[in-house]
C-alpha cells in the first residue's frame, strides 16, 4: 500500500500540544477532502480512510464502469476495457475503486494542503486555548516571566502559552525579572483578532481567596467559608470568614499557630496587612470587628441610610482610620455601611473639624493630618511636634505654622 504516514505529519505539528491525536486525524480528513473537491469538483465519490492506530491513510476514488467510448467525466467514470484490467469480473454499471497516491495530487496541491493544515490547526489551537482558560477564570496559575515591559509582563505557562499580567493588575510593589516564577489568577479571557488574550491579576480579591485555599486546608475543604474579601493591593486587606462547625475557630485556623499559615500569604502579597474577621449577621458587631484593630465604644446604626456612627476613645481614632484611611475605607466596603468616626466625651464638643481651616491651611496638609487620624484641631494639638514629623511627610516649620493657626482658634 503506497500511502503517506500520518505519524510524520503529526510529528511535524508536535508543537500544537493541546490538539489530541483524534482531532488531528479529523482535521487531516477535512483538509484532504477539500483538495479532492478542487481536483474532482466533489468528494462524494471518494473515500478517505484514516487509521489512527497505525498512523496512515488511504484515499480511494469510486468510478462507474461505462461502455468503451462513452466516458464523459473521467473523474467519476471509467471505460469497461480499463476496468477489466483491474478485475476481469467487472461489468458495465458496477463501481470500481482506484487508490490515489499522495504524489498524484501534484506539488502545488501538496503545498496548498500543508498550508491549509497549518491554518486549521492554528485555529483549533486558539479555540482550544480560549476554552481551557475561559473555564479557568478565577483559578490560580503559576507561570514564568518571559518579558517585562513598562505596562505589562508577558508570562509563559507550563505549556508555553502566552499570558499577560498588566501593570494595573499587579501589586504596586511587585517587581519581576525574566525567568522568575509568578503566581496570579486568571482574570479574563478576550478574543482579539481571532487570538485569545489571557489576562492575569494579582490585585483581584480572588487571588487572595485562592491563596487562602492553598494555605488553609479547612478553606479548601469547605469547612471554613470566605464570605467577602476587600483589598487595597499591597497595603491592607480584610477577609470575613465563617464556619458552620462550632468546633472550628475560623479566624484562628486561617491565621495558624503564631501566624504560620497567613505568613506565606502576606509574603506573596508583598507584606499586605491582612485582617481576618469572624463574620456575623449582627451588623453592629460586624462593624466593630471590621474596624479592627481599633476598639469601639459604641455603634449607632442608621439602617435606612446604610450609615453607621462609630464612637471611640481618642487614642483609638487613628487606629480605626488607619494609615492612608485604608482601615475605615475597607471596613465600609466589607460591611456595606458608610462609617463615620466620632470621639466620645464632652471635651470634643468645642472641637473644630480640620476642614474648617481650609482657607488658612493647604488641603494637602489637611489630607496628611487626616491620613494619620487627626481630623480635628484638638486631635492635632494633642500630639507633639516630633510625633507629627515622624508620622507624616510634613516639615517641622509647616507643622509649627499649623499649630499657630489651630491654637489661635481656642484663644
Amino acid at each position: 500500500m503506497n500511502s503517506m504516514n500520518l505519524i510524520e505529519v503529526f510529528t511535524e505539528f508536535k508543537e500544537f500540544k493541546s490538539i489530541d491525536r483524534q482531532t488531528m486525524m479529523r482535521v487531516l480528513e477535512d483538509v484532504f477532502r477539500s483538495i479532492l473537491k478542487k481536483k474532482y469538483g466533489t468528494d462524494e465519490h471518494c473515500d478517505v480512510i484514516i487509521n489512527i492506530d497505525k498512523g496512515d491513510f488511504e484515499i480511494w476514488v469510486n468510478k462507474e464502469i461505462v461502455p468503451d467510448g462513452e466516458v464523459e467525466d473521467p473523474n467519476i467514470e471509467i471505460a469497461y476495457s480499463q476496468a477489466v484490467k483491474i478485475e476481469p469480473d467487472f461489468e458495465v454499471g458496477e463501481d470500481v475503486s482506484e487508490e490515489i497516491k499522495f504524489e498524484d495530487f501534484g506539488r502545488r496541491n501538496i503545498l496548498s494542503l500543508r498550508q491549509n493544515l497549518i491554518s486549521r490547526i492554528l485555529e483549533l489551537e486558539k479555540d482550544q486555548l480560549y476554552k481551557i482558560y475561559k473555564d479557568r477564570i478565577g483559578d490560580i496559575i503559576t507561570g514564568e516571566v518571559y518579558q517585562v515591559w513598562k505596562k505589562e509582563i508577558l508570562i509563559l505557562d507550563d505549556d508555553g502559552n502566552e499570558l499577560i499580567l498588566p501593570k494595573s493588575e499587579q501589586i504596586p510593589s511587585d517587581y519581576f525579572k525574566k525567568g522568575e516564577p509568578v503566581r496570579a489568577v486568571v482574570a479574563k479571557v478576550d478574543m482579539r483578532n481571532s487570538t485569545p488574550v489571557i489576562i492575569l491579576s494579582r490585585s483581584a480579591p480572588e487571588f487572595l481567596e485562592r491563596l487562602f485555599e492553598l494555605e488553609v486546608p479547612e478553606v479548601f475543604d469547605g469547612l471554613i467559608t470566605i464570605k467577602k474579601i476587600v483589598r487595597v493591593p499591597g497595603e491592607r486587606a480584610k477577609v470575613a470568614v465563617e464556619s458552620y462547625d462550632d468546633r472550628i475557630d475560623p479566624v484562628g485556623a486561617c491565621v495558624g499557630m503564631k501566624g504560620s499559615r497567613i505568613h506565606g500569604i502576606v509574603r506573596e502579597l508583598r507584606n499586605e496587612n491582612i485582617d481576618v474577621i469572624n463574620y456575623t449577621n449582627n451588623m453592629q458587631l460586624y462593624i466593630q470587628r471590621a474596624l479592627s484593630p481599633a476598639k469601639i465604644t459604641s455603634v449607632e446604626l442608621l439602617e435606612e441610610e446604610e450609615r453607621a456612627n462609630v464612637y471611640l476613645k481618642n487614642d483609638q481614632v487613628s487606629l480605626a482610620i488607619g494609615k492612608g484611611g485604608f482601615n475605615i475605607k475597607l471596613a465600609s466596603r466589607l460591611t456595606g455601611y458608610e462609617i463615620d468616626v466620632y470621639r466620645e466625651g464632652a471635651e470634643d464638643v468645642e472641637d473644630v473639624d480640620l476642614e474648617e481651616f481650609a482657607d488658612e491651611i493647604d488641603s494637602w496638609i489637611i489630607d496628611e493630618l487626616k491620613a494619620i487620624g487627626c481630623d480635628s484641631a484638638k486631635s492635632v494639638l494633642e500630639l507633639e511636634v516630633s510625633e507629627l514629623i515622624k508620622r507624616t511627610d510634613l516639615e517641622e516649620e509647616t507643622i509649627r505654622e499649623v499649630f499657630k493657626i489651630l491654637e489661635s482658634e481656642f484663644e
